[in-house]
């Protein structure tokens, strides 16, 4: 069981409004506090994680939720560069995607993501999906902490 009580801030990089409305609705029914903090295409989420511009004073995410299929950069790049990047590549990786291509699965786990799932279009399966997230990666897992 993960000791440290600070909320966990969650990086959701999708951009899907209607799957952001959802993911936000189920980890908001889950016990862990976390933030949850939202990318819409590939290139405002690396600006973020590099902290740059706007995002100079943005919090380093616990646990970053990553769709495959986005505009601007899309999410195999980002995972490329995300663990390409000493100092980002220990944050754990979801990739949470509608593809169940193999080949995305295979270059995934190439890139090291750290768990791949297919998102569910039912919804109580897709909370399911989210509360699970929530019970293994914030509450039972140890991550490491987030840089400064």
């Amino acid at each position: 069981m993960a000791t440290d009580a600070r909320p966990k801030t969650i990086f959701l990089v999708e951009d899907n409004r209607g799957d952001i409305r959802l993911i936000q609705e189920a980890l908001k029914s889950t016990a862990a506090p976390c933030e949850i903090v939202i990318a819409r295409d590939g290139m405002e989420a690396m600006a973020y994680l590099q902290r740059q511009g706007e995002f100079a004073a943005a919090t380093p995410p616990d646990l970053i939720l990553l769709d495959l299929n986005l505009p601007k950069k899309d999410g195999r790049e980002v995972l490329a560069e995300i663990k390409a990047d000493d100092a980002l590549k220990h944050i754990p990786i979801i990739v949470l995607t509608t593809s169940r291509n193999e080949e995305d699965i295979c270059k995934s786990y190439d890139l090291h993501v750290n768990c791949y799932i297919s998102k569910s279009r039912n919804l109580a399966q897709l909370f399911k999906i989210v509360q699970g997230i929530e019970a293994f990666w914030l509450e039972t897992a140890t991550l490491p902490s987030p840089l400064p």
